[in-house]
């Protein structure tokens, strides 16, 4: 595949990455075993850029990674691994819900994460949220540290606002920001955002590109939802609004059809050609969807098919709000 740069001082990754998160939380039962047939289809394919954090399954994401490493010890040339800090368990909760991004932080997350990943640095540390009582710069002056020291190689950002990142850049490049963005959620990064990315250099990695599987139409009714599937809990997949949603989809769909391809590919398709600055990270644990998701780079949109998608989802069509109330609270700062 056709590589994208991650940003003007980033490496260069294939045009689709992969979101390892849910090989082991947020939707439904984990299957390791899927999972690491999944990265090693991964590889076969070209797929360079592999985003996981800390948070994740409170580092088990991180330690399955670092175990496939293990196996597979001369695949670490041939991946980009991204990982996030800043998001802290909850010992009161059992949650994941504290915000930590002050210096001293950093620094132990990051040293956490080499351990449980099993490697010398990381390609791309970011942090995952933003604690606004604390400075992004000095946040980043403490990441950028890392990168003196050899740790870390290129430094990311995560829902942050347009002034965040220009205060954070001027502290130490910043490669990518981390934006959710799909053709169900374009107010995010369209605007101002992806303007001062593209002023700066940065790239934007755009997770849950296909709207948490929502653009996929694989997921029909509430009911679809595993037990423990975090879904359940999102506004977009109450009952009512998923019923809504799907009639968006099934736009898709049409247009899809027309173009020859799944409206998964159209989907990423779609995003692809929105600019060589951004990198799509869709999550699979299986690896029928990683074989589609890749597909999707080999597709050329023509002006009036990306037209035709960009008009299937209106503006302000998407019944409700992309997370709940509680996680909102932490974007945008």
């Amino acid at each position: 595949m056709k590589t994208r740069k991650l940003g003007s001082t980033g490496p260069a990754v294939a045009p689709i990455g992969l979101g390892c998160m849910g090989m082991s939380v947020a939707y439904g039962v984990p299957d390791d075993n899927e999972s690491f047939r999944t990265l090693d289809l991964a590889i076969e394919l070209g797929v360079s850029l592999l985003d996981t954090a800390d948070a994740y399954g409170r580092g088990a994401n991180e330690e399955l990674l670092g175990r496939w490493l293990r196996e597979h010890p001369g695949h670490r040339d041939r991946v980009v691994l991204s990982t996030k800090f800043g998001l802290r368990h909850n010992a009161a909760t059992g949650r994941v819900d504290e915000i930590d991004t002050s210096a001293t932080y950093v620094r132990s997350a990051c040293h956490a994460s080499l351990g449980r990943l099993g490697v010398d640095h990381i390609d791309l540390f970011s942090a995952h949220r933003r604690d606004p009582t604390v400075p992004i710069e000095e946040t980043v002056g403490a990441m950028a540290e890392l990168v003196q020291e050899g740790t870390v190689r290129h430094l990311g950002l995560s829902e942050v606002s347009p002034d965040t990142l220009r205060r954070a850049h001027a502290v130490h490049p910043i490669s990518a920001v981390q934006l959710e963005y799909s053709l169900f959620t374009r107010d995010v990064v369209e605007g101002n955002m992806l303007s001062t990315c593209r002023e700066l250099g940065i790239a934007v990695v755009a997770y849950s590109p296909l709207g948490r599987a929502m653009l996929t139409g694989s997921v029909l009714s509430h009911a679809d939802l595993a037990e423990h599937d975090n879904r359940r809990r999102w506004p977009r997949f109450s009952e009512e609004n998923l019923q809504h949603n799907l009639t968006l989809v099934d736009a898709i769909r049409r247009v899809a059809g027309d173009i020859g391809c799944t409206p998964t590919q159209a989907a990423l398709a779609w995003l692809l050609a929105q600019g060589d600055d951004i990198v799509p990270i869709p999550g699979t644990k299986r690896r029928r969807y990683l074989a589609e998701n890749t597909s999707a780079a080999e597709i050329v949109l023509s002006a009036e098919q990306r037209d035709l998608l960009r008009h299937a989802v209106p503006e302000g069509a998407v019944a409700g709000e992309r997370y709940p109330a509680q996680a909102l609270a932490r974007l945008g700062h």
